[in-house]
């Protein structure tokens, strides 16, 4: 059947409650699995065939186009979508709707060859060839005007078709251009960001090094090896073009489209080339690629990625794309252990997601991807992964009704800062000073220890938080200081972590030591930081254990400031010196870190911080390695219990459950090696 249409009109009372939650069409599946599917590279006489394999993997969802630029328009203003069209009709028949994807990630040879100016130009001033992907400038002019028309195109022909669902705008983006039209954009971006020459002279301090600048275009652009103040807005207009590059797609797109389509893009976890933040304030949706980054599987920080997507829009999101058991741009491509691509399915969906698609379906016959992984292989045949993803598109199915409208809910945050992140980055002082691992090694108790963490913008709303932590806030401007302050003011939980406080928002050094304009809330401040290259002795009230790679000497100024923790004898900078301090306000408490401390001393702290704000975990005395995950709303809530570990765990559960995977009801659980639960209280 297809799936049904509705009118505008309809659209309009719909209430929310009659939608499904992965999708705003009260017809879908709540909960979607999907697949990347490529029709263009195969014979119309094989499309039956896949979605009937599709279907009965119980996906009900598929990406398709956003590499099909070529096959869309195969010479400069001749247009086929007849194949996509046939293609979403046959998706609608297995019960299968699409995401259509915008081909601009891949420009056809036509186009770079006869429009040599869209092609990027990197640092070093070599322009790109045609061969590849991404190799289009994302600030030139004709290139944004050759993908409006055809998003535009594509949107007049589908916007309405009732089996698409949602649009994905290009695909990953990544490299920003250096050619001479994205110049001339920076240059007037900062002149209608600082108005006059004086003024940006002043505030980047251009006097340092002879950088002083008579006019803005003789300003450089690279991304290392300059001012940092340089680099940051650099890398801000880079977030604003890709800002604008989506918004030329959107405008292309919404004025043809079904209101119920969302927009949106893949991005690539902790991806930093610009601020994630700043690119999907125009998208409807926060969507993300699922890729493992190193040889095994570490879900701390995979379930980390997934909330800070989910913190992109403060909703639930969708995992675009996600690895069926193994890759090919690794070093070493090992798999996934066979359970764990079932691991890492309901992984996401505990952590907010409400769509996994793997890339992809099947096999390509030529290519730069033949190696990597997929359902399906070059003969159509399963490859042995489907079973697995079969597995997890029936749970799906099946619990996919206890699942809408639900959504996960912390009362902890982390405060994620791309300006900060950069700053550091620019200026590590030490190699291993990873802004990502410091937040992680603060996530990773809190986490286990809460059993949910949101990760979110500096500026985003604090006061649904009982325990707010910013890991390394280096760039700490009046404003962002002044919505901390009110956070503990008004009887909020703030911890600071080492680098806190020391730029403002040019990446400038604050006037006050660090935390800069949280000096006096806290009442202390920074003396001196250091870099080390071994451990240190910390020990106070909290417990002792050791720093590393970061120490930062503390000095309290207000006698309600405590000094928590000193340093041992080490290099004798540090010896004695206070190393946490912290402060209480009202019902409210500051605590400032100063260091980057071993994991189990971390522990010790963060439970003291979760205990004092009244945090509880979800469910208490879990074993190591099981990771539990609860989604809560209309009136429902839905635990999801996984066990990472390689042996059997069981779980006590808080009272009573029915087991959504198995029938029954139970109060404790049992889990095998790689086990998932599912339950509804």
């Amino acid at each position: 059947m297809r799936f049904a249409s509705f009118v505008v009109a309809v659209v309009a009372i719909l209430s929310p409650l009659t939608l499904a939650q992965a999708t705003n069409y009260s017809d879908m599946p709540p909960v979607l699995l999907g697949a990347s599917w490529y029709p263009e590279q195969w014979p119309e006489s094989q499309w039956d065939t896949d979605l009937s394999r599709m279907e009965a993997a119980h996906i009900h969802v598929v990406r398709v186009g956003e590499f099909a630029w070529s096959t869309m328009e195969p010479t400069e203003g001749q247009y086929n979508f007849d194949w996509l069209e046939h293609a979403i009709d046959l998706a609608a028949k297995h019960h299968i709707c699409v995401v259509l994807g915008t081909p601009t990630a891949g420009p056809p040879a036509w186009l770079t060859e006869k429009y040599l100016e869209t092609l990027r130009v990197d640092e070093n001033g070599m322009r790109d060839e045609h061969g590849n992907r991404q190799q289009f400038s994302f600030a030139d002019a004709k290139y944004r005007e050759l993908a409006h028309d055809i998003a535009e195109r594509m949107a007049e022909r589908f916007g309405h078709n009732p089996n698409v669902v949602g649009w994905q705008l290009d695909n990953e983006y990544a490299n920003p251009s250096f050619d001479p039209e994205a110049k001339a954009q920076f240059h007037a971006w900062l002149k209608k960001k600082y108005r006059t020459i004086d003024n940006l002279n002043y505030q980047w301090a251009t006097a340092y090094w002879s950088q002083t600048y008579n006019d803005f275009d003789q300003i450089p652009v690279r991304e290392d090896n300059e001012n940092p103040a340089l680099l940051l807005d650099w890398k801000r207009f880079v977030s604003d073009t890709w800002k604008s590059y989506s918004e030329n797609q959107i405008s292309a797109i919404r004025p043809h489209a079904d209101p119920r389509q969302f927009i949106t893009t893949n991005t690539m976890g902790w991806f930093d080339g610009f601020d994630e933040y700043t690119v999907h304030s125009v998208l409807d949706i926060a969507a993300w690629d699922d890729y493992i980054d190193s040889d095994h599987y570490d879900y701390i920080d995979n379930g980390a990625r997934h909330d800070l997507t989910r913190g992109f829009k403060q909703k639930n999101f969708w995992v675009m794309e996600t690895e069926p058991a193994f890759v090919d741009w690794r070093s070493t491509n090992t798999p996934l252990l066979k359970g764990q691509v079932r691991d890492m399915a309901w992984q996401a969906i505990g952590h907010g997601a409400d769509t996994v698609e793997y890339w992809q379906w099947r096999a390509n016959r030529n290519g730069q991807e033949q190696y990597h992984g997929v359902l399906v292989g070059i003969d159509g045949n399963p490859a042995p992964v489907y079973s697995e993803v079969q597995q997890v598109g029936a749970e799906f199915d099946k619990t996919g009704a206890a699942l809408e409208g639900t959504s996960p809910h912390s009362e902890v945050a982390v405060i994620q800062s791309y300006d900060s992140r950069w700053a550091i980055e620019f200026q590590q002082h030490s190699a291993k000073f990873d802004p990502v691992k410091e937040l992680l090694a603060f996530y990773k108790p809190l986490r286990e220890q809460s059993q949910a963490v949101d990760i979110v913008s500096p500026d985003a709303r604090l006061d649904r938080y009982k325990v707010v932590v910013a890991p390394a806030l280096n760039m700490l401007p009046q404003a962002m200081a002044d919505h901390l302050i009110a956070y503990v003011k008004q009887g909020g939980h703030l911890v600071l972590g080492p680098r806190t406080g020391l730029k403002d928002e040019y990446s400038a050094l604050n006037p006050q030591r660090q935390p800069g304009p949280l000096v006096n809330l806290l009442g202390g401040s920074v003396t001196q930081f250091y870099a080390l290259d071994y451990d240190v002795p910390v020990s106070g009230a909290e417990g002792s254990g050791t720093a590393n790679i970061w120490a930062e000497t503390l000095e309290a100024t207000n006698p309600e400031t405590k000094v928590l923790m000193r340093y041992g004898a080490s290099n004798g900078w540090l010896d004695g010196q206070p190393a946490v301090l912290e402060r209480e306000v009202g019902e409210g408490t500051i605590t400032y870190v100063g260091a980057w401390l071993d994991p189990e001393l971390m522990n010790k702290l963060t439970a003291t911080w979760l205990e004092r704000a009244g945090v509880k975990p979800i469910v208490a005395n879990v074993p190591d390695g099981v990771e539990v995950c609860e989604r809560t709303g209309d009136g429902k809530t839905v635990l999801i219990l996984i066990n990472h570990n390689t042996t059997p765990a069981q779980v006590t559960l808080p009272g009573e459950m029915t087991d959504l995977l198995h029938g029954g009801s139970a109060a404790s659980v049992d889990l095998e090696k790689y086990g998932v639960a599912v339950l509804e209280k």
